[in-house]
């Protein structure tokens, strides 16, 4: 559910724009957006949805932080669980071992490796804690790129969930065009256990896939706005196989025939402050 982007995305070097360079403290850039979504199609949930979310990347002086925010509102449609509305956070710190030893770690492409974790939370206590590598590449091209492996252990959804494991990749790419830019990023969360949910263990998981990529036009660059960092207009695609781990084959929603296979279109305004 995010808009992670740029998408749970899952930090680091995400230099969403100009970064805020800090004199003193352990502060070294910072960058902060907010972003209006208006999609349909979605799944499990009401089809039309309409999200606001917050996002904040920084670099520190032991590693990086990306923190999310949304509000998700359902159009005036009512879902049998959340309501009309509902909220979803993540926070994503992850420690350096380049900074903290103070000693490059760079072979090939890959130029640092990491300590990533993740707090995920929803309504109802839904909330997840992941733990795991992560590691940082020069790729030609990239603004970045991170893979990020994960222990994810669930907790509030269901009775003694089994743990999962993941991975998210993390990217961005930028494409000059004309006087402005086309910037293409987002990130991939693909979960597996070899344990998913049977009928002997109806409360483990299901594997999932979760695919979150943007394409936003820097239309602030191209109008000459100078009020604020980045004013970005574009589509935003969320793919996501048997949604919020519920196999697709035996959902029992309010539809049937609905399923938990997501593929859903956001139009989306972001700006950077």
């Amino acid at each position: 559910m995010k808009s992670k982007v740029s998408n749970l995305l899952l930090a680091g070097s995400l230099l969403l724009g100009a970064s805020a360079a800090q004199a003193d403290g352990p502060l070294i850039w910072q960058d902060n957006s907010a972003t209006y979504l208006y999609g349909r199609d979605f799944k499990v949930n009401p089809a039309i949805q309409q999200t606001l979310s917050f996002e904040h990347a920084s670099g520190w002086t032991f590693g990086d932080l990306f923190v999310f925010f949304d509000q998700i509102n359902y159009n005036g449609t009512e879902d049998s669980n959340a309501g009309k509305n509902t909220y979803y956070g993540e926070v994503t710190p992850r420690l350096s071992f380049s900074k903290i030893f103070d000693q490059k770690i760079e072979f090939g492409p890959l130029k640092d490796v990491l300590l990533a974790g993740t707090y995920e939370r929803g309504e109802n206590r839904n909330q997840n804690y992941l733990l795991g590598p992560a590691f940082d590449f020069n790729l030609p091209g990239f603004d970045y790129f991170q893979l990020n492996f994960y222990y994810r252990k669930p907790d509030g959804i269901t009775k003694n969930p089994a743990g999962q494991w993941q991975v998210t990749p993390v990217w961005s790419y930028t494409i000059a065009v004309g006087n402005s830019d086309i910037l293409i990023d987002g990130y991939m969360d693909w979960v597996w256990n070899n344990k998913d949910a049977t009928s002997s263990r109806p409360n483990d998981l299901h594997a999932n896939l979760h695919f979150n990529p943007q394409i936003k036009y820097d239309l602030g660059k191209a109008m000459g706005w100078t009020g604020v960092k980045h004013v970005y207009v574009g589509v935003e695609y969320d793919y996501w196989k048997n949604k919020y781990a519920i196999d697709n084959d035996s959902f029992l929603g309010d539809d049937i025939l609905r399923g938990t296979n997501q593929s859903a279109i956001n139009a989306i305004v972001k700006v950077h402050l």
